[in-house]
């Protein structure tokens, strides 16, 4: 594969990315990052609507730039960033549904290791199973940096999964049994990619639904509202430098 840029999805020049990225799934939450919270923000992609912007937090050099959903659409996006266009970190700010009851609709859930159902880590043709960890260093920012801001994080596994609406009913309840705190679509593939380049990633999710409570958020909260979790990841890629 050519290791040139741009990339069949990504428009950018080499240097428009910084060492730190942050990637929600939604092209319209990376945009609402972008213009609350980066000075001189620049918009560096725009292929497919997959918005990417660089610009400065507290005079950082950041990024940020949406995944799409699922574990294909992150794994080609944080893919390409790390290897074509030498980015160091990518936290993944996205939302998650709640498996366990001690974890609430717009609690913060930092995750550890990501379970999955997906076929991923196939790919690799490794003698076993592999287990997707986060970057220690990343988790212990993100947490002093939740610690400070006087936000209480739950810090544990998720579920990654391959299918949004599940045919399997028993499912919440075999997962929550082993105490994996949420499910999302994405953080294993970005942990995997993440291990096999020698790069950090790490997953901080906002709860926007409980799978059970039957509690909800809207669109437009999930876009707009999650400021705490945007803003402990900006912490967290500052102190990266």
């Amino acid at each position: 594969m050519s290791k040139n840029t741009p990339t069949p999805h990504i428009s950018a020049a080499p240097e428009d990315f910084a060492r730190t990225v942050l990637m929600p799934g939604d092209p319209l939450r990376a945009k609402f990052i972008a213009e609350q919270y980066l000075e001189k923000a620049r918009l560096v992609n725009n292929v497919r609507g997959v918005q990417g912007y660089t610009g400065s937090y507290r005079g950082i050099p950041v990024s940020v730039m949406a995944s799409g959903m699922g574990m294909p659409s992150i794994g080609i996006y944080s893919y390409e960033l790390f290897h074509f266009y030498h980015v160091d970190n990518i936290i993944r700010v996205g939302t998650a549904g709640a498996y366990s009851p001690s974890v609430n609709v717009r609690d913060i859930v930092i995750a550890m290791g990501a379970c999955s159902d997906s076929n991923f880590a196939s790919q690799y043709g490794l003698p076993g199973t592999f287990a997707p960890i986060a970057s220690y260093e990343l988790m212990k920012t993100a947490i002093a940096k939740a610690d400070e801001k006087d936000v209480r994080v739950h810090v544990g596994n998720c579920l990654s999964s391959d299918v949004f609406y599940s045919d399997n009913p028993s499912a919440v309840e075999k997962w929550s049994k082993m105490g994996v705190l949420c499910v999302e679509m994405e953080a294993a593939a970005l942990y995997m990619n993440a291990a096999r380049s020698g790069k950090n990633a790490l997953g901080i999710f906002t709860i926007s639904d409980s799978l059970v409570t039957g509690e909800a958020t809207t669109s437009e909260e999930r876009q707009t509202s999650f400021t705490n979790m945007m803003e402990i990841a900006l912490e967290t890629a500052v102190a990266m430098g």
